[in-house]
């Protein structure tokens, strides 16, 4: 009985470690020059990236709300549209690292672009937020991410060149709060 006890409060401890211990986190802060539009690449060893929203993303700050999903990123090209075939995933779209994937819009009217950040195929959107977008906000890093792309086999080590470690991205996020003023009471 201890035993099941353990691994119950391991798996309310953290629904995450399934990512902490497989995955890589990778950041790329304010995309396009846009401040703290932050997003998060998790690289598996099997060079399999799931792109999703860092924890800094002004989406996941408290009190904001999700109006709409969108894959829709002009009028002739749709993420939904994507379609992968075979052991090497042949037909998916192919982006670069600013090729964007979605647009998410607030209920306060803000829109933010969410961008690949790496290059390499599509293999899939994740159409389980566009009906339920909270799951966004909820579990970014797990059933909210938001697409999975796959580098290129010889691109594969040098796709992350141009991100951030764990670490870096920590030092980025304490630099911006010793310089964000605190408000007057």
């Amino acid at each position: 009985m201890k035993k099941q006890t353990s691994m119950a409060t391991e798996n309310q401890q953290g629904a995450s470690s399934v990512v902490a211990r497989y995955y890589t986190r990778w950041y790329k802060t304010d995309l396009k020059s846009k401040p703290g539009e932050d997003h998060c690449v998790l690289q598996h060893s099997n060079r399999i990236c799931v792109i999703t929203l860092a924890e800094s993303h002004p989406v996941l700050q408290k009190g904001r709300q999700i109006k709409s999903i969108n894959y829709q990123i002009s009028a002739n090209c749709s993420r939904l549209q994507n379609k992968v075939s075979g052991k090497s995933k042949r037909g998916g779209q192919f982006l670069t690292e600013l090729a964007p994937l979605c647009r998410i819009t607030c209920m306060d009217g803000e829109e933010y672009t969410v961008f690949s950040c790496i290059r390499g195929r599509l293999l899939e959107v994740n159409e389980d937020i566009l009906m339920n977008p909270s799951l966004l906000q909820e579990k970014p890093s797990t059933e909210g991410y938001i697409a999975v792309v796959l580098p290129k086999f010889e691109e594969s080590k040098s796709v992350t060149q141009g991100l951030l470690t764990q670490t870096e991205y920590e030092d980025i996020l304490s630099k911006r709060r010793s310089t964000t003023p605190e408000p007057c009471s």
